[in-house]
């Protein structure tokens, strides 16, 4: 099997968080279509913690407000013209890493 050196954007956010009047996940992923990447995928956490505190409230077994992880797998020039943006619209309340992967 013939692997091929590829990069991984990944941002860690709230479900909650907003940005531009849309909840912060939609605006990244209208970003990353309008500029042609071939797919992100976003993945819902169950719970978690980081600077701004604990990530879940529970109500009943329903989890409000939980991390949320976008990942997209493409082209390292491609991701880094995209990250000054993601960074501008993730700011304080996330975080934005970029790393080497193998597909």
């Amino acid at each position: 099997m013939r692997t091929q050196k590829m990069w991984c954007l990944i941002v860690r956010i709230k479900k909650n968080d907003v940005c531009r009047g849309k909840r912060t996940f939609e605006v990244i992923l209208d970003m990353l279509k309008k500029h042609g990447l071939s797919g992100a995928t976003v993945w819902t956490g169950m719970a978690g913690f980081g600077k701004r505190g604990r990530s879940n409230f529970q109500i009943e077994g329903i989890s409000i407000n939980m991390p949320l992880v976008i990942e997209v797998v493409d082209e390292k020039p491609r991701l880094q013209k995209m990250l000054p943006e993601i960074k501008q619209v993730v700011g304080d309340n996330g975080l934005v890493t970029l790393h080497e992967v193998d597909v």
